[in-house]
């Protein structure tokens, strides 16, 4: 262990814990120890906190104890002389520099200092259900930085985290030599689909700025997040981490050993520091370094070597100058390697030849109508999408063709129509999945920077964006897209890949009609398939890397609970890679046709959550529900008073009649804890006939988010009348107009909801 970061870590420590204990005796003596403390957000309160001491930090004065504890983790200076093994001390010190910042952070709130101004600066945050020409409710922080992630967008994560479409985190902290190496750092990072955490300075500049002036787009939606141009800013990555270990590893506040061993095992980020390092950016580091995160520096530092609290180095001195690389793009791509290397995050990059960054880092990227070069689909034009299985020898693997003009001739933010049709064969094809191939094509052409893509089928609205077009983006590059993802991704189904993309009138309408037929076709072959008639159900296990005791079972009438995953999705992703994370479950005897209990379900359920579970019921959520892992789309839970349930989607942050918000509920359904009354689901399991069946249906629906219903509204209606109650949705009440149980009896009795006349529940 180095005495010099032993003492530049220690020394800062103390002065951060002796900063956080004058501004909270102010903050005290001027606001009083009653007033709230919060992260907006959040169930976890402060979460770094809430994780390491167990304190739930609700005012001001609940910050006294963890300052004292704070500082009795602090350890003096190292004597100049002696050497001692030191990493002990630096590391309770660097736990001591968390506490102390994020009591700090909170106190910032009180004064209305957080998040951080930012004048003139809008985050890319909006959500994926929102209109590109809408306001939306993270618009709201233009003017200002980040500030911690809400619950909201950690869950919203939740599958990409688990399925390893985003491997791990960078928490980058200080400032690049140039603005253009802080731009290739981050699209380095992006390219990989690492999400990127901003903060720091180095002399006041901070690589917010530089990507601010370079016009990079920063927010939820690119996964470059800017925190704050201060140091400390950096505690909400670690809140971020250790939320993660609550949220998806069942682990309770105060497990501070077991959140750290998880965040070492399962959270794979590292700490980038940029320029020179100071006092507090050591004491900084050595808290990242007691969640098993490495440090990684551009600069001339001691290095640490592995000692078992991070899997390899725990400090590497990268110096920029010393970096080989015959220009700075390739040294910033040099830098981002070393720093995968250390923390040991498995990459998979696929290369597209397309002219602009592409990366899952881009998927939620928002085109708005003014930065738009021309759209296909939406108000004013057609777009569809249709994807074929054929015979091999009618395929030219890796052939893209336009038949009809490109959109050159199209005036600045004009409309035309468009569609992509496009055909595979192989081997190991099977004709049922045609749709589950055709729904990647939203999430490979999102891809793309400056490339938009919403809705599916002949409802597509893609957008392409005037930066992605002066960069020479043009349609053939959609097609070059989708046949190196398709290629890549299916490979072991998929052996021929080719795509034409049509603009002219007269093929476009011809193929909208026969894409139109498969779609019938398809609607109709998935209404056939019911549980009753197949003999397997599938596993899902994709979230056990972060919930280790959580089992899904997926079967044709219910789909996993973060909704990515159909019986379909997961049938071909066992024929693709047969010892994945979907398994088929020999469903055997059947034991209760109304629960939902077989005897191959009950066993699975033994053997994939490790004794954790029994069994479970299929179709029931008063009797051994399924469990979760967190990042499911909706919370169905028990309204006792009412005889029914409540339906809270993950987009709703408004209290509910329990009495709680979403953030609050998902710590009762995640986990992988199995909670009667409480079960997390996919939004589209809402719409089976299987939905808590053995417990009344859909009927038993007694509120439900605004959200749902309004984003819904069409396969809400077919629920409704195929329950024989075709005002049942305006009969299920929502935040609107309902947050208590009071009001909620209320308006059930003024609404003659059917769920008041129902047999009760329990």
């Amino acid at each position: 262990m180095s005495r010099y970061i032993a003492t530049r870590a220690i020394r800062g420590a103390n002065a951060l814990v002796t900063e956080a204990e004058y501004m909270l005796a102010k903050a005290l003596a001027e606001k009083g120890p009653d007033t709230p403390v919060a992260f907006p957000n959040t169930a976890y309160y402060l979460p770094v906190i809430y994780g390491m001491t167990g304190i739930a930090v609700q005012k001001l004065g609940d910050l006294k104890p963890v300052l004292r504890h704070a500082r009795s983790l602090l350890h003096p200076l190292p004597a100049p002389r002696h050497w001692t093994p030191y990493l002990g001390e630096t590391l309770d010190c660097g736990m001591a520099t968390l506490l102390a910042a994020e009591a700090i952070e909170a106190i910032r709130f009180v004064y209305g200092l957080q998040p951080e101004p930012m004048p003139g600066f809008r985050l890319a945050g909006g959500t994926a259900f929102t209109s590109p020409d809408a306001g939306d409710g993270r618009e709201a922080t233009d003017g200002h930085l980040n500030g911690p992630i809400d619950d909201i967008q950690l869950r919203s994560w939740g599958i990409q985290l688990v399925d390893g479409r985003m491997p791990g985190f960078a928490a980058i902290v200080g400032c690049a030599k140039s603005n253009e190496v802080a731009v290739e750092i981050v699209r380095q990072l992006q390219r990989r689909n690492i999400l990127t955490f901003l903060s720091g300075n180095v002399n006041g500049r901070s690589i917010i700025h530089q990507l601010i002036e370079e016009g990079v787009e920063l927010g939820y939606d690119t996964y470059t997040v800017p925190f704050g141009t201060d140091t400390i800013s950096a505690i909400y990555a670690l809140g971020f981490a250790t939320r993660s270990a609550l949220t998806f590893g069942g682990l309770k506040p105060g497990q501070a050993r077991e959140i750290l061993l998880y965040n070492r095992e399962r959270v794979f980020a590292f700490v980038l520091a940029l320029g020179e390092v100071d006092d507090l950016k050591y004491a900084a580091a050595a808290g990242a370094i007691n969640f098993g995160f490495p440090v990684i520096a551009d600069t001339v530092i001691p290095e640490i070597l592995p000692t078992g609290i991070t899997r390899y180095e725990h400090v590497v001195s990268m110096p920029w100058n010393e970096i080989e690389g015959k220009d700075d793009r390739e040294k910033a791509e040099r830098l981002v390697q070393k720093c995968i290397e250390v923390r040991g995050v498995k990459v998979k990059v696929v290369d597209v030849p397309v002219p602009v960054p592409y990366g899952s880092a881009f998927e939620g990227e928002v085109v708005r109508k003014a930065d738009m070069r021309v759209e296909f689909g939406g108000k004013y034009s057609r777009a569809f999408e249709y994807l074929r299985m054929v015979d091999m020898d009618e395929v030219v693997d890796g052939k893209v063709e336009l038949v009809g003009p490109d959109f050159d001739h199209i005036p600045p933010q004009g409309h035309m129509d468009m569609g992509i049709v496009v055909e595979v064969a192989g081997r190991q094809m099977q004709k049922d999945f045609e749709p589950v191939l055709e729904r990647q094509i939203h999430y490979f052409i999102n891809g793309a920077s400056g490339v938009q893509h919403i809705g599916q089928r002949d409802i597509a609205w893609i957008r392409i964006s005037k930066a992605a077009a002066d960069k020479g983006f043009r349609l053939e590059h959609l097609g070059k897209i989708l046949h190196a993802r398709f290629k890549n991704d299916f490979g072991a189904i998929v052996d021929k890949v080719q795509v034409t993309i049509y603009t002219d009138p007269e093929p476009f309408h011809y193929w909208l009609a026969k894409a139109r037929e498969a779609y019938d076709y398809r609607n109709r072959r998935l209404a056939d398939l019911t549980d009753e008639k197949v003999e397997e159900f599938y596993s899902c296990t994709l979230c056990q890397s972060f919930a280790p005791n959580h089992v899904c079972i997926v079967s044709p009438e219910r789909l996993g609970l973060c909704g990515a995953y159909n019986w379909l999705d997961c049938k071909a992703s066992f024929s693709i890679n047969p010892t994945g994370p979907n398994q088929p479950i020999k469903l055997g005897r059947l034991l209760d046709p109304v629960k939902g209990y077989w005897e191959g379900t009950n066993e699975y359920a033994r053997i994939g959550s490790h004794g954790a579970v029994e069994k479970v019921a299929m179709y029931s959520i008063m009797e051994n529900p399924m469990t979760a892992c967190g990042c499911f789309e909706c919370i169905v839970m028990l309204i006792p008073e009412a005889n029914g349930v409540m339906v809270v989607s993950r987009e709703d942050p408004s209290m509910t009649p329990a009495g709680m918000t979403f953030s609050t509920l998902a710590g009762i359904a995640g986990g992988g804890l199995q909670t009667p009354g409480v079960m997390g689901v996919g939004k589209y399991y809402l719409l089976s006939p299987k939905f808590i069946a053995a417990d009344g249906g859909f009927k038993r629906v007694v509120w439900m988010s605004s959200f749902l219903k309004e984003t819904m509204v069409a396969e809400l209606k077919a629920v409704a009348e195929r329950e024989g109650d075709p005002d049942l949705i305006e009969r299920i009440a929502d935040e609107r107009y309902v947050t208590t149980v009071d009001e909620l009896l209320v308006w059930l009795e003024e609404h003659n909801h059917p769920a008041l006349t129902m047999p009760p529940i329990f």
